[in-house]
């Protein structure tokens, strides 16, 4: 048993010296060229929707770490087989280190918007691990228990440490989400004074406007992109009068807007986390549009990122007066890395999936019909009309209460068509309006409260919300995918004496 632990463990080293090695080299050529990125983003795309709404709804944000996570378990558990190998066959055991590695090369390389450089520390870690491998059950053989096997076990704990070093340099060489220097320009049309009595300060309440660290986070990059914005460009082409290319000095340039609006993420269940409201600066986005010279038929605004990301918004939309914008800046700060830096697309009315795209760099005008974009190949519906939500922040489900006054509160959003009023109701009684903060605009969730005198027992707590066309709010359930979430949220509280 000692023997094959000691096999094992050899394998273990000599892969993870090849993939520490090879991470470490990535982290100088770019996030797609990593080994573990690779296989991981191979996943991503591979995997079926129902797959990746699990893993939101399991891990949140976090989906992105114990992915990475597990690629890497997996990696040393076939390290572990390659060092077993060995017991029979040298060779056999560098060959499936070899083709781990030839794997990870073909995930890199076949990646969106890659290139063969790509491919290269993957395919030095083939051949680092298959020769380390070698190297550390080179001998006689097999031999008796506390026997040496040709090497000293220091070796395979040096090269050990040395993988797991450069493991560790490349995976948080790209990974923190440094604040961004810079001062932004101010607003050339700032936002409007928000009206009295747009909040409420009740503890537990989401607030008001959320903090940059604080906005949700959903999407596929394993690593946050870092763009240089002095060598940061945006092509606006496809079908257009006039091609436009822009440099971020020139988008600074322009009169900037600033706007108070709420996003929200199709993957966003029924009473779900995936929505936040902040303060954005950026560019009008119809006006670039209109410069270019938008040509009929042109019926999608394809955008697409530096990851090579797409996402189709419906063309018409962007021109109709609503403020879709360009943004460079949250918040009073510059765009910060996590939320794509230096420059994203808002469209309010949508689902980030349909109109949000981070770290942009191309805009081309499209159809639905000739391209389709990276969550329509995966089924979800192209237009992507944000519905009408509300969600109870107080009291948390399962919260002990006392008998009496018990206040209960939280937020609802119809983007684009704002709330005309909340209603909540107990134990599936009569439906009481709640009231509501003063109406800041449609593009923007309102926070509300309602009094409840509660009597000892178990109860359910519902809402729903009426959007400002005067459309109810729909009780019935659907799942997230593939146009979003529908139901009434509730939360079941205790009242004891």
């Amino acid at each position: 048993m000692r023997r094959r632990l000691g096999y094992a463990a050899r394998g273990v080293a000599a892969a993870m010296f090849g993939i520490g090695i090879a991470e470490f080299l990535a982290a100088f050529l770019g996030a797609s060229s990593s080994p573990v990125g690779a296989v991981a983003r191979f996943a991503i795309d591979s995997a079926p929707v129902a797959v990746k709404e699990s893993a939101i709804r399991w891990f949140g944000t976090g989906d992105k770490l114990v992915l990475v996570a597990g690629v890497i378990l997996v990696l040393f558990a076939l390290s572990v087989v390659a060092g077993l190998l060995c017991l029979r066959s040298r060779a056999g055991g560098s060959v499936l280190i070899a083709v781990l590695g030839i794997a990870g090369a073909l995930a890199a390389a076949s990646g969106t918007g890659a290139g063969p450089l790509d491919a290269l520390p993957s395919l030095l870690a083939a051949l680092l691990g298959a020769g380390v491998l070698r190297v550390l059950t080179r001998g006689p053989g097999p031999q008796a228990v506390g026997e040496r096997t040709g090497v000293d076990r220091r070796v395979a704990l040096g090269a050990f440490a040395i993988g797991a070093a450069g493991l560790a340099a490349g995976r948080l060489t790209g990974a923190p989400d440094r604040p961004v220097a810079g001062v932004l320009p101010r607003a050339a049309d700032p936002a409007p004074p928000l009206p009295p009595g747009h909040r409420f300060a009740i503890p537990g309440l989401s607030p008001f406007r959320t903090a940059n660290a604080d906005f949700y986070r959903v999407d596929t990059d394993l690593t946050l992109p870092a763009i240089d914005p002095g060598e940061w460009a945006l092509r606006i082409h496809g079908a257009v009068d006039k091609p436009v290319e822009l440099s971020y000095r020139d988008l600074l340039a322009r009169p900037l807007v600033e706007r108070d609006m709420t996003l929200c993420c199709v993957s966003n269940e029924v009473g779900g986390p995936y929505v936040s409201t902040t303060r954005w600066l950026g560019v009008p986005l119809a006006a670039l549009l209109r410069e270019s010279g938008v040509r009929a038929g042109a019926d999608q605004l394809l955008s697409i990122s530096t990851d090579g990301m797409t996402i189709g918004t419906p063309t018409g939309l962007v021109l109709d007066g609503r403020e879709a914008m360009l943004v460079v800046g949250m918040n009073g700060e510059p765009l910060p890395r996590k939320h794509g830096y230096p420059v994203r697309m808002i469209v309010p009315g949508l689902y980030g999936y349909a109109s949000a795209t981070k770290w942009l760099t191309e805009l081309k005008l499209t159809s639905f019909a000739a391209d389709r974009a990276y969550w329509v190949r995966r089924g979800y519906v192209a237009q992507g009309t944000a519905k009408t939500a509300s969600r109870i922040d107080v009291p948390r489900p399962f919260a002990q209460l006392r008998p009496g006054p018990v206040t209960v509160a939280g937020i609802a959003w119809a983007l684009h068509r704002g709330i005309e009023a909340v209603q909540v109701r107990v134990d599936g009684g009569p439906w009481m309006r709640a009231e509501l903060t003063a109406d800041a605009g449609p593009d923007l969730w309102r926070q509300w409260r309602w009094s409840w005198r509660a009597d000892p027992g178990s109860h359910r707590l519902e809402v729903r919300a009426v959007d400002g066309s005067g459309r109810m709010q729909t009780g019935d359930r659907a799942e997230v995918f593939p146009s979003g979430s529908t139901g009434w949220h509730s939360v079941l509280v205790t009242v004891s004496e």
